[in-house]
């Protein structure tokens, strides 16, 4: 990846290309962490639908501490998302170069710190997994919201529920028969087959990460969260270092 494409792919201006490339790569970021996470401390931590749902079972059938560790994970997510949106604030009000890529680079050193945490995890498991399930949650919140925030919400990367529902509606559009209806007609059914595009890309890069995840975790350990790391301060170094500069 060149200097440029980097700068373009995290800078403060944006373009459609240069948001999909993002959100392209951050989702397979997403899958590789989620799975990854999920052969270290057995929880998914993307994706929030499933906790909210355990918090309500839980409760319901008296698991009082579980119902509170689901309660934390998802505060922890909230919690990332909103370190996004005070970071880009921040940056935005000083004219920023790098006001999307300090969070990336936050990430970077959350993985790093999960590593961190992962190496001493049999030492204390009671204390360290659930710390590591929170970072967990509070990175994925962190990541999400970067790509809505930049997209204008278009692409989301951390969870595939929205992005497997448009898919398929694009999929029924393809395949609808639109009979004798004319082409320019209010009623003919078109499939927007640039959301096709980027909804089956972001799809299959999630499953890549979260292939090349598991397998990196089973065979180096925590190990694995390094390249992740150094591929987010790639991305983040650009801009960040043309503010330093100014």
């Amino acid at each position: 990846m060149t200097l440029p494409f980097l700068h373009r792919l995290t800078g403060t201006h944006r373009t459609r290309s240069a948001n999909r490339q993002l959100g392209a790569v951050l989702a397979f970021v997403a899958g590789a962490v989620n799975a990854g996470g999920f052969l270290a401390v057995q929880r998914y931590t993307s994706h929030m639908t499933g906790v909210i749902s355990g918090v309500a079972d839980d409760l319901a059938t008296g698991g009082f501490a579980l119902a509170l560790a689901g309660l934390a994970s998802l505060l922890a997510f909230v919690a990332g998302a909103a370190c996004t949106a005070l970071l880009v604030n921040w940056a935005r009000q000083r004219q920023m170069h790098g006001k999307y890529a300090l969070a990336l680079l936050l990430e970077a050193a959350l993985l790093l710190m999960f590593g961190l945490v992962g190496a001493h995890l049999d030492t204390l498991a009671h204390l360290l997994v659930p710390t590591a399930v929170l970072l967990l949650c509070f990175i994925m919140g962190l990541q999400n919201a970067i790509v809505t925030k930049i997209s204008q919400a278009e692409i989301r990367t951390t969870h595939m529920t929205g992005v497997v529902t448009d898919l398929g509606l694009e999929l029924g559009r393809l395949l609808y028969w639109n009979g004798a209806t004319a082409p320019d007609s209010v009623h003919f059914v078109r499939a927007n087959r640039d959301k096709l595009f980027i909804h089956s890309l972001v799809l299959g890069l999630f499953f890549v990460g979260g292939l090349v995840g598991a397998l990196a975790f089973k065979h180096f350990g925590f190990s694995a969260t390094l390249p992740i790391a150094l591929l987010l301060m790639l991305m983040a170094a650009p801009p960040l270092i043309t503010d330093l500069r100014r």
